[in-house]
C-alpha cells in the first residue's frame, strides 16, 4: 500500500499552498499552485521560509464556489479507538481556505452568493460524523476486504475505497469518512473484547428526509447505509453486516406544510427498470436479498407496501424475498414483544445466510451469503429497531464461537454488555436520524431500555415537533447544502447569476402577514371588550373568520410556503 501519513503541516505563501508531511523520516511535501490549482510532489527544501505554518490532521478536499477553489482541511481530530490495529480518529473542526487572495474581482450579488455557498459548507462539515482512518480502508467490510486481491492491497486508500460511501466527490484526500463509528472494549466471563459499529451512507442519492426519496434512473436508493457490527476477540474477528435504504422504485413525499405529507407514486416512469437495478447491484455486492418492508399497510402508506409487493412478484429473481411486517399495527398499545414475530420469521434465512468469521491464524471459516435490507418511510426508527435485533442474534452465535459466551449463556443476561450494547445502537440510530431528518431518533427507549416507556414517548412527540419544523423550514437549504458539498451542483465561475435569487409569489409574504393581523385583532377584540357582546361577539366572528381563511389558503397552497431546494432541478428531486 501507497505510504499514509498522519501529521502534516500547512504552509501558505500568496501563490502556493504546501502541505508537510511531518512523521518521522519523511520527506514529500505536496505543493498547490492558487492561480493554476496545479498539484505537485516536491520536498521539504521548496518551502519558502516566509511561509506562514499551521499544524492540520488531513484533507478532506478542495471544492469550487463563485470566488473560486477552496480548499478544506481538517483542523482537529479526536481518536476514538482502534480497528484491528489501526487508528480511527474523528474529524471535529475544519477550515475552508481559498485559493484567491481576495474576492475584490467579485460583484456585489456575487460576493453575497460566494457567503452563502461557503455558509452551506460550512453547515455540512458541522454535521456530526466525519471520521477516518489514514492507513486501513473503512469503506469496505471485512469480507470484502478479504475476498479482495494483492493487486487490490497494494493501491492507495483513495484508489481503492468504495466510492459510494465517500463524502466528497470532488475529492483530493489523504484520508476516508464514514458517517457513523461506534467503538467499545466490552467484557463477558473476564474476557476483553472489541465491538464495533459502522454505518457507511452512500453519497449516491444523498439528501434530507422528505426531498430525497424513492430511487435514481441509476438504481440508487435514498438514504442508503451500509451497517457493519464488527467484534474481535483474541486474534480472531467476525462481522455481520444489514442495509437500509428507502422504498427502491420511483415515489416522493415532498413537504406542503402538512404533519405527513402524501407519498405520491410516479405515472409516467417505468419502476421495474431502476427497481431491477437496484437489486442486481445488491446481489452482486452483497448476495441474497431479504427485503424486510415495515412500512403501515393501512392508511397512505399502503399503497407504497401494495407496489413493492407486486415489483418483487413482477421482477421474479428467486435471490430476493419479500417480507411484510407492519410495525405499528403489530407493536401497538405498547406490545413491543410482537417484534419477536419478525425475529422468529427470518430465523432460517439469518442462520442460513450466516456472517463472516476469521480465525486467529487469518483463516476465513464462514462468510456471509445474503443480507437482510430493512425500510420503513425514513429508514430510521423502526428500521434500527429491527436491525438491532437482528444483530443481537448474529452476535450470540459470534460470540460462542470466538469463546466468549460459554453453551446456553444468553447475551440479554449479561447486564453490562447488555447496557452498552442498546446504547451503542440508540446512539447509531441518533447519528443516522439526524443527517436525513434533523433530529434524534425515535423510539430509542426501547432500544436502549427493551422496552417503551411514558418518558420516551414525550421525546418522540417533541423531536417529531422539532422534525416538522426543520422539514418544512430549513430543510431546503440543508438539501442545497448536500447537493453542493457532493458535486451534484457545480459552480461555473463565468456565471454571473446562481439559482439562489429566486423570486417569490406575492402570497408568500402577504398571506401570513394577513392571518397573524387577523388572528392578534381577534385576540384583542377578546381582551378588549367592546360597549355590548353582540359587538365584540361580531368583531371576534369576522378577525376570527379571516384568520381561518388566511390559513386555509396557506395550508392549500403549503408547497409554495416552504424551503425548497433551489441549487437542483425539481424534476431531478422527485
Amino acid at each position: 500500500m501507497a505510504t499514509a501519513y498522519e501529521k502534516f503541516n500547512l504552509h501558505t505563501t500568496p501563490e502556493k499552498f504546501y502541505i508537510e508531511a511531518c512523521d518521522d523520516g519523511s520527506n514529500d511535501v505536496l505543493s498547490i499552485d492558487r492561480v493554476s490549482t496545479e498539484m505537485i510532489l516536491t520536498g521539504m527544501k521548496d518551502i519558502p521560509p516566509h511561509a506562514v505554518t499551521r499544524p492540520i490532521c488531513g484533507i478532506m478536499g478542495t471544492i469550487r464556489l463563485v470566488a473560486g477553489t477552496y480548499l478544506i482541511v481538517i483542523t482537529k481530530k479526536k481518536k476514538v479507538g482502534d480497528l484491528l490495529g489501526h487508528a480511527v480518529w474523528k474529524a471535529m473542526d475544519f477550515d475552508v481556505i481559498s485559493y484567491k487572495k481576495t474576492v475584490l474581482h467579485l460583484t456585489d450579488n456575487q460576493m453575497q452568493d460566494n457567503k452563502a455557498f461557503l455558509s452551506m459548507i460550512n453547515s455540512v462539515l458541522l454535521t456530526d460524523g466525519f471520521y477516518f482512518a489514514t492507513d486501513y480502508d473503512l469503506t469496505h467490510t471485512l469480507q470484502r476486504l478479504a475476498n479482495t486481491s494483492p493487486e487490490f492491497q497494494e493501491m492507495s486508500l483513495l484508489e481503492r475505497v468504495k466510492l459510494g460511501f465517500i463524502k466528497v466527490k470532488t475529492v483530493l484526500s489523504l484520508t476516508m469518512c464514514c458517517p457513523v463509528i461506534i467503538m467499545k472494549s466490552c467484557c463477558i466471563n473476564g474476557k476483553i473484547f472489541d465491538w464495533n459499529i459502522i454505518s457507511r451512507r452512500s453519497c449516491f442519492r444523498a439528501g434530507v428526509r422528505y426531498y430525497v426519496r424513492g430511487i435514481d434512473s441509476e438504481g440508487h436508493a435514498a438514504n442508503f447505509v451500509e451497517t457493519e457490527q464488527i467484534v474481535q476477540y483474541s486474534g480472531g474477528k467476525a462481522s455481520f453486516v444489514q442495509t437500509r435504504g428507502s422504498i427502491p422504485f420511483y415515489w416522493s413525499q415532498r413537504p406542503n406544510l402538512k404533519y405527513k405529507p402524501k407519498p405520491q407514486i410516479s405515472k409516467t416512469i417505468n419502476h421495474l427498470d431502476g427497481f431491477q437495478r437496484h437489486f442486481d447491484s445488491q446481489i452482486i455486492i452483497y448476495g441474497k436479498q431479504v427485503i424486510l418492508n415495515l412500512i403501515d399497510q393501512k392508511g397512505s402508506e399502503k399503497q407504497l407496501e401494495q407496489a413493492f409487493d407486486k415489483m418483487v412478484s413482477s421482477l421474479g429473481n428467486g435471490m430476493v424475498k419479500y417480507i411484510a411486517f407492519d410495525f405499528h399495527k403489530e407493536c401497538s398499545r405498547m406490545r413491543w414483544h410482537r417484534l419477536q414475530i419478525l425475529v422468529d420469521m427470518v430465523t432460517e434465512m439469518q442462520d442460513e445466510y450466516g456472517y463472516f468469521l476469521v480465525d486467529v491464524d487469518g483463516n476465513v471459516l464462514v462468510q456471509q451469503e445474503g443480507m437482510f435490507r430493512s425500510n420503513c418511510m425514513d429508514c430510521l426508527d423502526r428500521t434500527n429497531v429491527i436491525q438491532s435485533l437482528l444483530a443481537r442474534r448474529s452476535l450470540q452465535s459470534q460470540l460462542e464461537r470466538l469463546g466468549v459466551l460459554h453453551m446456553g449463556q444468553r447475551i440479554e443476561d449479561q447486564a453490562d454488555f447488555e447496557k452498552i450494547y442498546k446504547n451503542a445502537w440508540a446512539d447509531n440510530a441518533n447519528a443516522c436520524a439526524k443527517q436525513y431528518a434533523g433530529t434524534g431518533a425515535l423510539k430509542t427507549d426501547f432500544t436502549r431500555t427493551g422496552k417503551r416507556t411514558q418518558w420516551g414517548l414525550v421525546m418522540d412527540g417533541w423531536n417529531s415537533m422539532i422534525r416538522y419544523y426543520k422539514n418544512n423550514f430549513s430543510d431546503g437549504f440543508r438539501q442545497d447544502s448536500i447537493d453542493l458539498f457532493l458535486g451534484n451542483y457545480a459552480i461555473d465561475e463565468a456565471d454571473m447569476t446562481t439559482p439562489l435569487h429566486e423570486t417569490k409569489d406575492w402570497k408568500f409574504l402577504t398571506l401570513p402577514i394577513i392571518m397573524v393581523v387577523a388572528f392578534s385583532m381577534c385576540i384583542i377584540c377578546l381582551l378588549m371588550a367592546g360597549d355590548t357582546w353582540t359587538e365584540t361577539l361580531a368583531y371576534v366572528l369576522f378577525w376570527g373568520t379571516a384568520s381561518f381563511v388566511t390559513a386555509g389558503v396557506i395550508l392549500f397552497n403549503g408547497r409554495e410556503f416552504v424551503d425548497s431546494p433551489k441549487l437542483v432541478q425539481k424534476e431531478k428531486m422527485d
